[in-house]
């Protein structure tokens, strides 16, 4: 089959990117041909085997240089924030969103009459996938959370939204919490609506051998023979970073050797290094964006990671440190529950920053206790939530859907 994926972002640096980024490399391994439409504000653009990806390009105003000839002369518009782009959806003034929804709606005309799918498979029940109504191929969707976010705050361009979700032959949702915000916010659409789990690459995040002083080095960080605790993700609000920071000043009060390290990149950033400081909080280090194979070695080298999420719509980030082997301290909200249990880790409640601190000590001690929990850890998340399974599932939902 002939798939066409349209995302609102760069396969690189959000959720919704690395599952479509997943979704496109494992659909063309079975042997599906699988093209991507998606923003790109750069000329060096990432390329994966089997996957045709059709660029709209946009400008950073951080690096305007770096733009391809003819980018919009905006960036990329997101729900919350992006490593390479700040820029909001409401931010796009009347014109500018003229300009991005007739790039990417020539793009996806481009793309039906030469490509022809058999079908298209949007990512967001938001813009994009609207603008592929009508187009002579069953639409797909993907709920991914942070749409019905972009929905609540802001209704002048709920019409989107609306029309992608009629439009749409089905509408995955990728957890129980996900699908009922889906079905509370569209409730006439509720006979569309499918649950798949969501899944891990398994050829980047699996378990293997490694040097953690040499991987931890990478990032000027000495790590001796500390205890390590891992956050990785997009630093914005709904994330939950300024609680898991109140709960280390808690928590560093029983684990003084413990080393706190932050992945990632965003809004909230200069915020968050500056309630560090003002908490006086000793071994935390923030070292910004990390590639996906450098995500994995952090996973492997951590003792335990860190999901304090207000409301998180899935939690990849948790299936994929359980699959290098890592035990997951989360919230009981969103999507998480659905996977995260005494089994591989800890569940605490949001806004909590003492039961957040609880949960990273008890779960940190019995990681140092239990070497081989690791190896359990991995083989749940080997075993319920690897990409091939997911493949499975959404290659019978293609088929229908196309009457294959």
């Amino acid at each position: 089959m002939r798939i066409l994926m349209i995302n609102h972002f760069p396969l690189e640096g959000s959720g919704s990117g690395t599952y479509t980024k997943n979704l496109a490399t494992q659909l063309a391994k079975i042997g599906h041909e699988v093209c991507v439409i998606l923003p790109e504000n750069s000329r060096d653009i990432q390329q994966y085997e089997g996957v045709r990806l059709h660029p709209v390009f946009f400008t950073d105003p951080a690096d305007p240089a770096a733009a391809p000839e003819g980018a919009l002369d905006f960036n990329f518009p997101c729900f919350t924030t992006h490593p390479r782009s700040l820029t909001a959806f409401d931010d796009l003034t009347e014109q500018q969103m003229g300009a991005y929804t007739a790039a990417f709606g020539e793009a996806i005309d481009r793309e039906v009459r030469d490509f022809a799918p058999d079908v298209i498979h949007g990512q967001h029940v938001w813009v994009l996938p609207s603008l592929a109504a009508g187009k002579g191929a069953p639409l797909v969707l993907t709920a991914h959370g942070t749409d019905l976010m972009g929905y609540e705050k802001w209704p002048q361009l709920r019409h989107y939204a609306d029309g992608a979700m009629q439009a749409a032959q089905k509408v995955i949702c990728i957890s129980a919490d996900n699908e009922a915000l889906v079905r509370k916010v569209f409730p006439r659409w509720g006979d569309k609506i499918v649950r798949m789990r969501n899944g891990y690459n398994p050829d980047i995040f699996f378990q293997k051998p490694l040097d953690r002083a040499e991987v931890l080095g990478r990032y000027g960080i000495d790590c001796g023979n500390r205890p390590v605790i891992l956050f990785a993700g997009k630093m914005t609000r709904f994330k939950g970073i300024d609680v898991l920071l109140d709960a280390a000043a808690i928590f560093q009060r029983d684990l003084p050797d413990a080393l706190l390290v932050l992945a990632g990149h965003g809004e909230e950033r200069a915020a968050l290094e500056a309630q560090a400081a003002a908490l006086g909080l000793q071994n935390v280090h923030f070292i910004g964006n990390v590639s996906q194979q450098q995500l994995a070695d952090l996973y492997r080298a951590a003792d335990i990671d860190l999901v304090p999420s207000r409301r998180e719509p899935f939690g990849l980030v948790a299936v994929e440190a359980m699959a290098c082997g890592t035990p997951v301290v989360a919230t009981n909200q969103g999507g998480l529950p659905d996977f995260v249990n005494s089994a591989v880790g800890e569940l605490v409640n949001p806004e909590d920053a003492r039961d957040l601190a609880r949960g990273v000590t008890e779960t940190l001690q019995r990681a140092l206790a239990d070497p081989g929990w690791r190896d359990r850890v991995a083989a749940y998340a080997r075993e319920n939530y690897s990409q091939a399974a997911i493949i499975r599932e959404l290659d019978e939902l293609y088929r229908a859907v196309a009457g294959a």
